[in-house]
């Protein structure tokens, strides 16, 4: 009998040091803390690479973590009742989160690659997302499924928008339109052809009368939506002939016919009225208003924030009038003007709509940001996602405007990417190097302990004591540093390039540093007395003792746990290995073809490993030199090597994104570890080897613990090629609805691996009611026989149909129409003989009505041939008719009473149903009437 060897399983314990990542935008979410008072608490909703963070900013403190799987967060949106988070993936797919208790709702799965545009409409109930593979999507959050797919744009879609006044979805993309889609006929109606390059935004203002796009110029060109109606006619009319129909479109370096006219029987069309000069020259990365549409912010590639006010009727007809008054002064003044101060006129152009108040540039690039009016306060708070893994909360004040820094959330992580990584004496803590700070982190909790401004850390390592580390910088430095008060005691001019290595001997006296100017210095720790630092006690410092010069750059030095030997890898592609007493040289490890960037020796130091840029690991043994075996290991760079203690086991980290567990005794690989968005920098085993850290350009920390859980390589590798089945599966051909290939609205989901297992337990319980049915008629009919199958009896004896009913209950509603398509023609029709038997007794009608809709609209032509479905039909048209019947006068019989409820309370005075209607039609009817007043 063959052993089979297991392992012990490494899992993803922890992932921090991530303030916020990039591909998302922040957004707000508002709390009221105080009903009486009206007080409003912010917080920031941030993407986490494939989480999503809530951080009470004014505290810097998490509020909670929405914890995704494995795809990074490409999209956020928060429902307008502040209930809801829409959060879109790489993967294509949309989760809706609850708030509240932050579970997951529902998973919509329609997109092939990832989301860039989310949107919800004003009561929250559907939600449009736009994606990469340039398809739109509008889901129904309420019944928690896909209505349709559009179709029609040629780029990456960058913002939606559900209009308010009428049915209408406005999207932007890359190929430079802007469409208009009806969402009653479901078809694309309008599109705005006047941009020469990519819209990369646009936001709706003025009681959805102005549309204000940005492009990849200095420009925000400006909109107007008009009504398709008389009065709206007749308005534009007068005022094309008031302004000489051409003054709009020189301003705007267009010819008249980018003004876009909409097709037949459409309710809007849109004019291009003018356009804003940014003070940016680089393309929009992003534009969008608060909720009130009052404030309106762009950003531009060159990290400045714009901010603007439109303003209302009222605040534009002062504004003109106090322009006519200028106009008035300045023509008395002039002699040579005859022309009387009546006949002077003032025109209305897009820079009395928007009026800009202030720019925001910061030493850091911006990435997003997000817009919030406090009316309480009068002043305009804005949440900003910094490049450098921040986030920072200002408050612009708008009499007189000033801007000012209120807070921000920068302690958790580090503002550049993660070069290093150790563990003290006995794992409990672990040390993180970066371009600008050292961390120190507690490994149970991953909170940080210290943090100390620093060089450029390249390489690090604990004094014995675990109270000093010394940092390695890119300057040639070695720094020594007081952990405990997070003081810089000394620091060395040790090198004249970049420290690359540090090895701490097996003596613990001291520790070697390798440089890319050739040498390899080694160092004694020495106490010293020092008056800046103590009178009484002394200090840590380093002596220098010895320099090994080399013909190349140094790239890693390690030390062999025996302290006989010591490796040096150079720039040459060879790997040095010298005696560590005389130093004399002893062996010469060649076979690489570029630079070995990493290297390891085993704790009985038998064994070497080196990881390369050339992608492969080579396994020496250093007691002749030979190479045991050469690894293609990963798909880019080997950027870290190191052994599990007193074990021939190592991990290895690359540029591809991986950690990978290895048996150097066998030249096995074990498992794939993948969790990191970006290159892996670093990695350090613990020194009773129970965790794993990484640090990645993502600027992530993950810890991998080892669990109790055995790995077996077969079971791992038979795994790996189903899941690689089951993804070549989904990514087959999908069958399409007849009828819907050259529309442009299609269905909206796709085929996954949910979908399909769905629809295989869906055949088996068909399968298992065929074969139920068939043997109670074999006993005699019986719809009182008991059955016997131990799967009816689990569910608490049901009759096989209901068991099947309790199936598709089970499937989610957002994957029931893609479960439904998989299902082959055979089993259809026995699915449509228990629809029949479901509707009969009126078990789940909604869901029974839905999934018959569905088989029916793809399987028409099949079943109209069929003549042995012809009763099955006939008594589903009866029944179901009776059915919907039955739900529509009780959902008629429950609107009757709550009319009546309404009624009620309002004859006993209580009228806020009235006036808040009331209310809200004279505020509608004022502007209108003032808008009138102000084009005449």
């Amino acid at each position: 009998m063959v052993l089979t060897k297991a392992y012990l399983r490494y899992v993803q314990s922890a992932c921090f040091g991530v303030v916020s990542s990039l591909k998302a935008k922040v957004v707000f979410i508002k709390r009221r803390i105080n009903t009486t008072r009206k007080q409003i608490a912010l917080y920031a909703v941030c993407p986490a690479l494939e989480n999503v963070i809530i951080w009470d900013v004014r505290r810097g403190e998490k509020v909670s973590v929405l914890a995704g799987d494995k795809h990074e967060v490409t999209a956020l949106q928060v429902s307008p009742d502040q209930q809801v988070l829409a959060v879109g993936y790489e993967d294509g797919s949309v989760r809706l989160w609850k708030l509240q208790d932050n579970t997951c709702q529902v998973t919509f799965s329609g997109h092939k690659s990832a989301v860039s545009a989310l949107k919800f409409d004003d009561a929250g109930g559907r939600l449009v997302s736009g994606s990469r593979d340039t398809d739109v999507i509008v889901w129904d959050t309420v019944n928690e499924a896909g209505l349709y797919r559009f179709k029609g744009h040629k780029g990456l879609i960058t913002e939606c928008y559900f209009m308010k006044s009428q049915n209408v979805l406005v999207t932007s993309s890359k190929d430079s339109f802007v469409k208009f889609w009806d969402l009653d006929t479901q078809h694309c109606f309008l599109t705005l052809v006047g941009h020469r390059s990519e819209v990369w935004g646009f936001t709706v203002a003025h009681d959805e009368t102005r549309l204000i796009t940005g492009c990849a110029d200095s420009e925000l060109r400006v909109w107007k939506i008009n009504s398709n109606s008389e009065s709206d006619t007749e308005q534009l009319s007068e005022s094309n002939k008031k302004n000489g129909g051409k003054r709009n479109a020189d301003e705007a370096g267009l010819d008249e016919e980018s003004d876009e006219k909409p097709t037949e029987g459409t309710q809007l069309s849109c004019t291009l009225i003018g356009s804003i000069f940014r003070h940016s020259h680089e393309r929009v990365v992003s534009i969008m208003s608060d909720s009130t549409q009052t404030f309106l912010g762009c950003l531009g590639n060159d990290s400045q924030l714009e901010l603007f006010k439109t303003l209302n009727d009222e605040e534009i007809q002062k504004h003109l009038q106090k322009k006519l008054k200028r106009q008035r002064k300045k023509a008395r003044k002039e002699n040579e003007d005859q022309k009387s101060e009546t006949d002077i006129e003032v025109t209305r152009t897009v820079e009395d709509e928007l009026q800009r108040i202030h720019s925001l540039k910061l030493r850091s690039k911006i990435k997003s940001f997000d817009l919030f009016h406090d009316e309480n306060a009068n002043d305009l708070k804005i949440i900003l996602l910094l490049q450098n893994n921040t986030i920072q909360l200002h408050s612009v004040t708008l009499k007189p405007v000033e801007s000012s820094c209120v807070s921000s959330v920068t302690l958790p992580g580090h503002r550049s990417d993660i070069r290093t990584l150790c563990f003290n004496a006995d794992g409990s803590c672990l040390l993180s190097g970066s371009q600008e700070s050292i961390k120190v982190w507690n490994r149970s909790s991953c909170q940080p302990i210290r943090t100390v401004s620093t060089g450029y850390a390249l390489c690090s390592l604990f004094v014995p004591g675990d109270k000093h580390a010394i940092i390695g910088t890119k300057a040639g430095k070695l720094e020594i540093y007081d952990i405990s008060s997070g003081q810089l005691l000394e620091s060395v001019d040790a090198h004249d390039g970049p420290v690359w290595g540090l090895s701490l001997s097996p003596d613990k006296r001291g520790f070697a540093s390798g440089s890319g100017d050739s040498t390899v210095k080694f160092w004694e720790f020495e106490l010293v007395s020092d008056a800046e630092h103590s009178q009484v006690s002394k200090r840590l410092s380093i002596t220098h003792v010895q320099t090994l010069k080399m013909k190349e750059e140094v790239l890693c030095v390690k030390y062999s746990p025996n302290q006989r030997l010591l490796a040096v890898s150079l720039l040459d592609c060879t790997v040095k290995v010298f005696f560590a007493d005389t130093l004399k040289f002893f062996l010469s490890l060649y076979g690489h073809k570029l630079p070995v960037m990493a290297l390891d020796i085993s704790s009985d130091s038998n064994l070497i490993i080196t990881g390369s840029a050339d992608k492969n690991i080579k396994i020496w043994g250093l007691d002749y030199g030979d190479c045991h075996k050469s690894i293609f290991g990963h798909d880019d760079s080997i950027m870290g090597l190191q052994f599990v203690p007193k074990t021939h086991y190592f991990f290895s980290v690359s540029k591809d994104k991986t950690l990978k567990y290895w048996d150097a005794d066998k030249f096995e690989h074990i498992t794939t570890l993948q969790g990191h968005h970006a290159e892996v920098w670093c990695v350090a085993v613990s020194p009773d080897g129970d965790y794993v850290a990484t640090g990645s350009h993502d600027r992530s920390l993950r810890l991998w613990e080892r669990t109790d859980e055995p790995l077996f390589i077969e079971e791992e590798r038979e795994q790996e090629r189903e899941k690689e089945y089951e993804e070549s599966l989904v990514q087959n051909t999908e069958r399409v609805i007849p009828g819907e290939v050259d529309g442009e609205a299609v269905k909206a989901g796709k085929k996954t691996l949910e979908t399909v297992k769905a629809a295989e337990r869906l055949m088996e319980a068909i399968d298992l009611y065929n074969e139920e049915t068939a043997k109670m008629k074999e006993q005699g009919g019986g719809r009182e026989q008991v059955s016997t199958n131990p799967i009816l009896i689990a569910h608490g004896n049901i009759t096989p149909a209901r068991y099947v009913l309790e199936v598709v209950k089970k499937i989610r509603s957002s994957e029931l129409e893609e479960s439904l398509i998989v299902l082959p023609f055979s089993v259809a029709t026995d699915m449509l003989t228990l629809l029949n038997h479901w509707l009969q007794r009126g078990w789940e009608v909604e869901l029974s009505c839905r999934c018959l809709s569905f088989l029916l609209r793809i399987h028409h032509s099949q079943i109209v041939t069929n003549k042995v479905l012809v009763p099955v039909i006939d008594s589903l048209r009866q029944h179901a008719k009776s059915r919907v019947h039955g739900l529509r006068d009780t959902i008629g019989f429950n609107l009757a009473g709550l009319r009546f409820i309404q009624n009620e309370m309002e004859a006993r005075e209580e009228k806020f149903f009235a006036d808040a209607t009331e209310k809200v039609k004279k505020i509608r009817k004022k502007q209108k009437s003032t808008f009138v007043q102000v084009v005449k």
